[in-house]
């Protein structure tokens, strides 16, 4: 259960002059995360890929008032489906930015159908890494340069899960052929393999931190279990069959409001940065909680693996990052 301390209108700080994305911002805990950081100050990209529902979710909030923070939230068009989309909406926010204090990467598919990418990518794998990869390394430049800056205090949150254990323990990641496992031949392929997407989350977010710790960056990089939050990115039919009788069920299922908190809490609670040391890479439960994830999450071979292929796979799309 989601600890009872943790109010992000009390113990978040004031963030007025600070930059942040949340991706899949329009709806869900991408939304309440949003609204948190806006009023709060922050002036917050709404990162989603339909215009029409992300302004609905911006009026939403205007009409809502963001409060004394005068916070201020901005569509930014993304999306993960291609990462060459994914590259351009990252160089559009720094045409229009020269900081970014907080990037939270939520959006993600969650049971659907096998099918793979124009790319050759399976769906799941192309959206809730391969994008959010590409995304985040085309955002360095502005992240190094805010870390840079003096009483910087630069987050980069990666939404995974705790599905990340339904990935077989023999898992590889050594080359597209791995990334593109529909694990039939399972009980039910549509988890196992946004399992595999979740650990990918969190052995990326490892590997991330030792390469900005190698650049003597002070930026934060964890991954969240945001709890089993009761909302509505599942498609097709079994992945509607199981959350209608597990993840439904309130006796075990927390509401977008409290699924946010374990992100908003790592993306700006003071506690994070004061404890930076024993929070990079980590993951994290609700809220605020640092947990040992599965075996294979705690791979650092594994986690550089998955690194090295998706950098490789990025070459032989031509996309340069």
């Amino acid at each position: 259960m989601l600890a009872a301390k943790f109010d992000p209108s009390s113990d978040l700080p004031d963030l007025s002059g600070k930059v942040a994305i949340v991706t899949g911002g329009n709806a869900g805990i991408g939304f309440k995360t949003v609204r948190h950081l806006a009023r709060k100050g922050a002036k917050v990209y709404l990162a989603a890929r339909n215009e029409a529902r992300a302004t609905a979710a911006i009026a939403e909030l205007e009409a809502e008032g963001f409060g004394e923070g005068k916070g201020q939230v901005v569509w930014l068009k993304l999306d993960l489906a291609d990462p060459r989309l994914a590259k351009s909406a990252a160089e559009d926010f720094m045409s229009h930015e020269s900081r970014l204090d907080i990037l939270v990467n939520n959006a993600a598919r969650l049971f659907s159908p096998y099918e793979k990418s124009h790319d050759g990518i399976q769906d799941t794998m192309m959206v809730n890494h391969v994008s959010p990869f590409v995304f985040t390394q085309t955002l360095f430049p502005v992240l190094k340069r805010t870390a840079e800056a003096p009483g910087s205090d630069v987050r980069v949150v990666n939404v995974a899960s705790r599905g990340h254990a339904f990935a077989p323990s023999n898992i590889r990641f050594r080359n597209i052929d791995d990334f593109n496992q529909d694990f039939n031949r399972t009980w039910f392929p549509s988890l196992i393999r946004y399992g595999m997407s979740k650990l990918a989350n969190i052995l990326w977010s490892k590997e991330l931190q030792k390469r900005y710790d190698v650049e003597g960056l002070p930026i934060i990089v964890v991954a969240i279990h945001p709890g089993d939050v009761n909302t509505d990115t599942a498609t097709g039919f079994w992945g509607k069959f199981y959350l209608s009788w597990f993840v439904r069920l309130p006796i075990v299922t927390v509401s977008p409001e409290q699924g946010s908190y374990t992100s908003l809490f790592t993306a700006a609670s003071p506690v994070v940065r004061a404890r930076s040391e024993e929070f990079k890479g980590a993951y994290i439960t609700p809220v605020g909680k640092i947990t040992k994830p599965s075996a294979s999450a705690q791979s650092d071979e594994l986690a550089a693996e998955l690194w090295e292929t998706t950098e490789n796979l990025l070459k032989d799309l031509g996309i340069e990052i």
